[in-house]
């Protein structure tokens, strides 16, 4: 088959390797520069490629195309593509065709990250051979070219979602379903939460859906819509103080580093699928305690004079703030911003008022959070990049405060990414503790 892949990142250089490998004839492109390193893994396979540019005539003489997460769906190319009747598809759909390795998906509006590293490391633990990736790690595509798992773990987006026909995972997890991304649905609520519905769509009998038995999205689309697969509801009466319970087990989450109940939730998700997979109470908890939080999110970077520095830029949108402000015990100082998606800060009030002392602005445009937190924070700061916002939330800051980045918007107005954002964030309080510490 002639595949076009569109967009050269690890899910589209993967998707190339594995079509490459199963016989295809493959041409990426990539609108934009690719990688060094991608660009060697396509030319030591002899994969055709190129960078700054789509050829639009080559690509539309394709049988198939698989495009990257994030193009979207109204891009002219694509709009082109679908108008010819040539199929797009994900790259998690390209690879699924060639697995037949027990597959656990995982999506949601926030958690999912720290649920699937979670969920893979209890079975990396308790000795299992379970490959990580989808939305994080290595590709889908690239872990079944690899092909030495008997348990992949994915982190699948509504973005990758959208673009499977038959992929079907033997354990999906819905973890919530906030407002997020809905500059791609149309703004229309209705259309996210159908995408991330789409893990489950093609699910049978035999497989289990595991689901936050609280979100009231869910429970409204599920009243609507056929689940076939087995039903494993997870909500917070599960969580007393700092404990879990999943079956007749509980778990102490102050032994792990695991902190605030939306943690609490990400764990109940993990340990219900270790436990369907068999794994011993004392399994999940030694995986438990050993576990290390993954960097952006609520990472806890140093403390400075008595102010801790915490990096939260995976909080893209408003629901993940709301459980970041919910977490902290000490003054806020809070920084904030970046490319807004339709936002609404009104959740975010009464923790404002509650917990935040300062804002700092992190964005090219800080119009709207300084005009809705006005009135609830005296102190308000507008900065265009992670170190004059370092500096800014230090000079803000007083002993016993936290200062945290938790943006609630996506980071594309100043930085390559959110992993970008907080980089360059953690490198500049870094910068700073230097600096005092040389001074002293």
């Amino acid at each position: 088959m002639k595949i076009a892949i569109l967009g050269a990142g690890e899910s589209g250089t993967g998707a190339a390797l594995l079509a490459k490998a199963k016989g295809h004839e493959v041409f990426v492109s990539d609108l934009g520069a690719i990688q060094d390193h991608f660009k060697r893994e396509l030319e030591s396979e002899g994969i055709e490629y190129e960078e700054g540019k789509h050829t639009w005539e080559r690509i539309l003489t394709a049988e198939e195309v698989i495009k990257s997460p994030g193009i979207p769906d109204k891009a002219p190319l694509v709009k082109a593509l679908r108008e010819n009747g040539i199929p797009v598809i994900s790259e998690i759909e390209f690879a699924a065709r060639y697995s037949n390795t027990f597959t656990i998906g995982i999506t949601g509006s926030n958690g999912k990250t720290t649920t699937t590293n979670l969920t893979w490391h209890l079975l990396h633990q308790a000795g299992l051979k379970a490959g990580l990736g989808g939305n994080v790690g290595y590709s889908f595509a690239r872990l079944v070219l690899e092909g030495n798992y008997d348990y992949f773990v994915l982190e699948l987006s509504s973005f990758q979602l959208d673009g499977v026909l038959k992929f079907r995972p033997d354990i999906a997890m819905l973890l919530n379903i906030t407002p997020d991304h809905l500059d791609r649905y149309e703004y229309k609520m209705e259309n996210y939460v159908a995408s991330k519905f789409r893990i489950a769509m093609n699910q049978t009998e035999s497989d289990l859906f595991i689901f936050n038995a609280d979100d009231a999205n869910m429970s409204e689309y599920m009243s609507r819509h056929a689940i076939a697969a087995r039903r494993a509801p997870i909500g917070e009466s599960l969580i007393e103080d700092t404990r879990i319970q999943v079956g007749n087990s509980v778990f102490d989450m102050n032994e792990t580093p695991l902190q605030g109940r939306h943690n609490y939730m990400n764990a109940l998700f993990a340990v219900q699928t270790a436990q369907a997979l068999g794994l011993s109470e004392d399994a999940i908890r030694a995986g438990l305690k050993s576990f290390i939080n993954v960097p952006h999110r609520m990472e806890r970077i140093t403390e400075i004079n008595g102010v801790q520095y915490i990096n939260d830029s995976k909080a893209t949108n408003v629901d993940a703030v709301f459980y970041a402000l919910d977490a902290m015990t000490a003054p806020v100082v809070w920084i904030v911003g970046g490319q807004d998606k339709g936002n609404d800060y009104e959740p975010l009030r009464q923790l404002v008022r509650q917990k935040v002392r300062a804002i700092v602005c992190l964005g090219v445009d800080n119009a709207k959070i300084v005009e809705f937190f006005g009135a609830d924070v005296a102190d308000i700061t507008e900065t265009n990049s992670a170190e004059t916002a370092a500096y800014a939330a230090m000079q803000l800051a007083q002993p016993g405060d936290a200062v945290l980045l938790s943006p609630a918007c996506a980071s594309f107005d100043l930085f390559r990414n959110y992993e970008d954002r907080g980089d360059q964030f953690r490198e500049a309080v870094l910068k700073i503790k230097s600096e005092k510490t040389t001074k002293s």
